[in-house]
């Protein structure tokens, strides 16, 4: 069978920019911070205090009672996917559900669920476990209720490659519908991660910053946390036309790579490769793309090393390239990083507008890109990437373009 054109005819967020994707897109454009003091875990013997939390969010208010025993990363991810498919306006056929396809991104599973239960075992000296403990923190747990939601008995999987998760699991439904195994797939990622186990390990880290996210700055200190989710319909551009689906833009291309470098030191070669390989798959010549949604953490070591990749794929193009990174606005969400970046990139494509890297205070030598600091402008995007690069030097990179 030959290659078919995949096109995005659906959206969903939950962040904690906003509870849909109007909020989010609205935030983002605006220069709007989700990242404020945490509040759902008792920060007193955490070195950091900020992160980007879901505020006023009651699971009540979306969920029935039985969908509320899921965990939290879960219940995001299946919110995502509701609003998504209602977007798209998509109704499941028998036929459709039988190839249909769900593969998200989550990195940490339900570890909310995970840290409250060992609470209760090893201090409170507890006996016994919830007895849905083991379908409440495995990571497929939100692919396996989405497919429930909506009867998909397609390829349904999760992936966790830390922060490159989400970016794997929607290029990865890409070439599924890509190549003919589904004709349409639900995919991005969920993570909710607030608990003091968690917190204390990337405590120990010592890559979490004091205040706030300030990628690509000279005085940047680091990354914040992030909780949500971001999800995306895929179907082919045929079966959108023939049923007169609004389209967002078209899903291009995908790479990945492997560092085979460190553990958590990023390398060049490697991010700088995920990003040439999704532009031959898409079949796009460096000089088409105008706009990167970069993986931007804000760590010492990301953002050079980020920049100084694409200087290596674009050459003389990348004086030309805005470059942002969202997660300025709504945290470091780990595998589901690369699912709210994706639909700002889509919504960016879609609406004709960059979003800003917030927070943006002096520039650092080593950081000569245009980030459009915190300010979001108008430009016509053609192609864009979406990077996403991971601890254990796992590298995805997805490539979009404006649908004609």
């Amino acid at each position: 069978m030959s290659e078919r054109r995949v096109v995005i005819t659906g959206l969903g967020v939950v962040s904690a920019l906003g509870q849909d994707r109007h909020g989010f897109w609205s935030a983002l454009t605006e220069g709007r911070s989700g990242i404020q003091t945490i509040e759902s875990v008792d920060t007193e013997n955490v070195t950091f205090k900020n992160g980007a939390e879901i505020k006023d969010y009651t699971p009540a208010d979306h969920l029935s009672k039985a969908d509320q025993m899921l965990d939290r990363n879960a219940q995001l991810g299946l919110i995502a996917a509701r609003e998504a498919v209602q977007d798209s306006g998509l109704e499941f056929t028998d036929e459709l559900r039988q190839t249909g396809a769900v593969v998200t991104g989550c990195a940490c599973g339900g570890k909310t669920t995970e840290d409250e239960q060992y609470y209760k075992l090893y201090a409170l000296k507890k006996k016994r476990s919830h007895p849905m403990m083991v379908p409440k923190v495995m990571g497929n747990a939100g692919a396996s209720r989405i497919s429930l939601e909506f009867g998909l008995q397609g390829p349904v999987f999760n992936l966790s490659t830390a922060c490159s998760s989400s970016n794997h699991a929607m290029g990865q439904a890409y070439w599924l519908v890509r190549n003919g195994m589904s004709d349409v797939a639900l995919t991005g990622g969920h993570e909710a991660f607030f608990c003091l186990g968690n917190l204390k390990a990337w405590d120990a880290l010592r890559v979490v910053s004091p205040d706030t996210c300030r990628p690509f700055s000279r005085d940047r200190l680091g990354m914040v946390l992030g909780e949500g989710s971001g999800m995306l319909v895929l179907e082919t551009l045929e079966h959108a036309q023939a049923r007169g689906a609004e389209i967002y833009a078209e899903f291009s291309g995908f790479g990945m790579t492997a560092d085979a470098h460190h553990l958590t030191l990023p390398s060049v070669d490697g991010p700088a490769r995920a990003m040439s390989s999704a532009l031959n798959d898409a079949g796009v010549d460096p000089s088409a793309v105008s706009y990167i949604n970069a993986h931007g953490t804000g760590t010492p070591a990301n953002d050079p090393n980020e920049t100084q990749a694409i200087h290596h794929v674009f050459g003389e193009h990348a004086a030309k390239l805005a470059v942002s990174s969202t997660k300025s606005a709504h945290g470091h969400a780990l595998g589901a990083a690369g699912a709210l970046e994706g639909v700002a990139t889509v919504l960016a494509i879609k609406n004709g507008v960059l979003p800003p890297t917030i927070n943006f205070t002096e520039p650092d030598p080593e950081c000569d890109l245009d980030y459009v600091p915190n300010e979001a402008r108008d430009a016509q995007i053609d192609v864009a990437l979406s990077s996403s690069y991971a601890f254990g030097g796992l590298n995805a990179v997805l490539a979009f373009r404006r649908f004609e």
